[in-house]
């Protein structure tokens, strides 16, 4: 097993005003050689190219270009569209029968777009009956894997976001399979969630939000090649539901008490677990389960009153998708 490193980032530093980036002259300068090239690529797709940039954080290229939009469609391994959303999009186009905001797309394979950010728009004006919408398209694939950091349209739950980057770290191991899991920390964003998308994807109706913040301590990005990370991560996620099936009985037991609160699944999770106590380094994440199983099995529900369950309660809402 390789060892874990934690997903944590460096404040950044505060920047002196208009101290980077481009000119507004300079985003408009010549187009890079792979610019040209994708513009083609788009225009002999059936597309039209609208003009070409080059954005003004990075100086990345740009093509700013009309696409068919049966040729566009999200990536594989991005969360479902929220139908109630996606209705919403489209009553606010049909209404002032504008559509402003270009997606963001790659070219994927001959006449193919990946679509990392805007499924929402896309799906609105699909369902409107729209045949062309405009698109940022960039030449770097790669953008296509860093959906977590462009997809600010809607809000991801924590089953949406797990389930996302478990899906793209499947992806990726069959695409580059010498990669280390640590190297993909920006892409990931948060390890736990490669651990948590196994899980949901075993089990849908798991609580995964009442072990966010176990796991934020001791579940970190892996340094092993992403086939290798892949198989371990499904490993924990079997571990990590164990520990959930012990916490089930003991929110049971307790409900055959007369418990009732939402917050029974997180109570029960701190009770038990003791790396919130572990001053300096934490245990590895098989010992620190394995210990909170134990705890979890010997969970006494005598011990505890209703009235400790609402001091837990009074010291914040329960944790996203926990259930009593």
């Amino acid at each position: 097993m390789g060892a874990a490193r934690g997903g944590g980032r460096k404040r950044r530093p505060k920047a002196a005003p208009r101290s980077r980036g481009l000119t507004p002259a300079e985003t408009a300068k010549e187009p890079t050689a792979a610019v040209r090239e994708l513009a083609r690529a788009v225009e002999g797709d059936g597309g039209a190219v609208l003009g070409t940039y080059r954005e003004p954080l990075g100086g990345h290229g740009v093509v700013l270009a009309a696409l068919p939009i049966d040729r566009v469609e999200p990536t594989p391994f991005q969360r479902d569209a929220s139908p109630p959303h996606v209705k919403r999009l489209a009553d606010v186009m049909e209404k002032t029968g504008r559509y402003l905001d270009p997606v963001v797309a790659v070219r994927e394979g001959e006449g193919r777009y990946w679509c990392p950010n805007g499924n929402h728009r896309l799906q609105a004006l699909r369902s409107l009956g729209g045949r062309s919408i405009v698109a940022l398209v960039l030449p770097d694939r790669e953008v296509a894997f860093q959906i977590l950091a462009l997809n600010t349209e809607k809000a991801h739950a924590l089953k949406e976001k797990s389930l996302e980057v478990s899906r793209m770290e499947a992806a990726l191991a069959a695409e580059r399979p010498r990669v280390k899991e640590s190297a993909l920390s920006f892409e990931f964003e948060f390890a736990p969630f490669l651990t948590l998308g196994q899980a949901y994807a075993e089990k849908p109706r798991f609580s995964g939000g009442a072990y966010r913040a176990l796991l934020r301590r001791v579940d970190g990005f892996l340094d092993l090649p992403l086939p290798e990370a892949l198989e371990e991560r499904k490993a924990r996620a079997k571990t990590l539901l164990a520990v959930d099936a012990a916490v089930d009985r003991a929110v049971a037991a307790l409900k055959a008490r007369g418990f009732r609160s939402p917050y029974l699944r997180p109570f029960v999770v701190s009770r038990i677990d003791f790396t919130r106590f572990v001053k300096g380094e934490q245990p590895p994440f098989a010992k620190a389960l394995e210990r909170i199983q134990r705890s979890a099995d010997r969970f006494d529900p005598g011990k505890w009153s209703q009235q400790d369950v609402a001091s837990a309660a009074a010291a914040g809402p329960p944790p996203e998708d926990a259930e009593g």
